[in-house]
């Protein structure tokens, strides 16, 4: 098996996490600018098998969908042209980054960190790749 890559993209950064070989748990792995995120991507891919990526799907209460799926659709069609042989899933990402704030504060993080987006951005990648892997288990 290979691993699972989530991605919780934005317009400036995009938090990044991965699943064990086994992909049983989901952990964050790094942030990175949104700008340099296929190259990483590419390097990551060179040196671990990846199975799938899963990119979080941002929608509104009513199940809409947000207004930064349209920067995200576009990142999309260039992963799967960067990748074609990588399937590349969805998964709601609603409510990703409060819940991450609050593991934050429920972990002990001083608040300084807290304010680091990066940090935040790399939690709600774990959480949408969790939040995937239980949906699909």
């Amino acid at each position: 098996m290979g691993r699972i890559i989530g991605l919780d993209y934005g317009k400036v950064r995009t938090g990044i996490a991965v699943t064990d070989e086994l992909q049983m748990i989901a952990s964050g792995l790094t942030t990175v600018l949104s700008s340099e995120l296929l190259s990483f991507l590419k390097t990551y891919v060179g040196d671990e098998k990846v199975n799938s990526f899963v990119v979080g799907e941002p929608k509104q209460m009513n199940n809409m969908p947000s207004e930064s799926e349209a920067f995200i659709e576009p990142f999309i069609k260039v992963l799967k042209q960067s990748f074609p042989d990588i399937p590349v899933y969805r998964q709601d990402e609603r409510f990703t980054s409060k819940m991450a704030v609050n593991s934050m504060v429920a972990s002990g993080m001083k608040k300084k960190y807290r304010r680091e987006k990066a940090m935040v951005d790399e939690i709600s990648a774990t959480l949408i790749l969790q939040g995937y892997l239980d949906r699909i288990k």
